[in-house]
């Protein structure tokens, strides 16, 4: 067992018995965690697989669509992914998560509340009846749209699509509006735009009691030209944000989580071509990634890069 350490679903364990045999960045094996394949998360996944084979050459991480989230922590913490993103929301009470470590804090997710046009709706109070999709089971954007719904006291006829599915039930007319938590711009959603006409929801009159009960989120402002909305009037939005972070588990070598953590900002120009909102990660605001605790080898990286 002298040349290659095999990690394809175990994490990474054998890495660390081994005597003689090289550099454990170069033998490692990566299955990474996404979401959608018209989210965020897996155009930033499959950035980031680029990068890393490229640049440590090792061989190309698998890029795997998952519901989102809530799947990411779960596939982690059972050794079925090395990699995977995730909301700051999503580990809440999830058995196994303390095992868990981030990378970095990468991006924040803006909830965007999109109802067809031609429906007279302005406010989420206002879907109460209204076939919704919340996300898909075990997502993200479930986890996000459950609690605001509920302390909001709505109760629309609630649906679990995924981004694409709940895009298509839009342009079919089964549905009539749907959550998602994502970067900006998501591409299923400016796809949307080019063919029906729809508003996002501004979200101001019930935020601040939901933050209240949730400060985990914060809020943030999505300006008007984010996507090409066709209602009338249109104008900037106040939304609710959460941070994301790049996750692994505890096992992971200090050296391998080094690596990755270098080539991703020093790959960060290439990062940006997969995917623009990878221009909003930051090393200063990186290392911001509580409750979860930050891998070793990430934090010798930050604090090499004074940090």
């Amino acid at each position: 067992m002298l040349g290659r350490v095999h990690v394809a679903v175990s994490l990474l364990t054998a890495a660390t018995v081994l005597t003689g045999c090289g550099s454990t960045v170069e033998n490692v094996k990566i299955t990474m965690a996404t979401g959608s394949e018209d989210g965020v998360y897996y155009a930033l996944g499959k950035g980031l697989a680029d990068i890393w084979s490229g640049r440590l050459g090792i061989t190309k991480p698998q890029v795997v669509a998952t519901a989102g989230s809530k799947d990411n922590v779960t596939r982690l913490i059972n050794d079925q992914a090395q990699v995977g993103f995730s909301q700051a929301d999503a580990l809440d009470g999830v058995p196994g998560s303390d095992k868990l470590r981030a990378l970095a804090r990468m991006h924040d997710d803006y909830l965007q509340v999109i109802v067809r046009a031609d429906l007279p709706i302005t406010k989420i109070s206002q879907l109460s009846g209204l076939r919704v999709s919340i996300g898909g089971r075990e997502s993200g954007v479930e986890i996000i749209a459950s609690a605001l719904l509920k302390s909001a006291g709505v109760t629309p006829q609630a649906v679990n699509l995924n981004l694409n599915d709940s895009t298509q039930a839009m342009r079919e007319g089964r549905l009539d509006a749907f959550f998602w938590s994502g970067g900006l711009p998501t591409k299923a959603i400016t796809d949307l735009t080019k063919g029906l006409g729809v508003r996002m929801l501004d979200l101001s009159d019930v935020l601040a009691k939901f933050r209240q009960e949730k400060p985990v989120y914060g809020s943030a402002t999505l300006p008007a030209s984010t996507y090409n909305l066709q209602s009338d009037p249109v104008g900037p939005v106040i939304t609710l944000v959460v941070r994301n972070f790049l996750l692994v588990n505890e096992k992971m070598p200090d050296d391998v989580a080094e690596a990755l953590v270098r080539q991703l900002f020093e790959g960060q120009p290439e990062l940006v071509k997969a995917h623009s909102a990878a221009r909003t990660i930051e090393q200063r605001s990186a290392i911001e990634t509580s409750p979860v605790p930050l891998h070793n080898g990430a934090m010798r990286y930050y604090r090499e890069n004074k940090v």
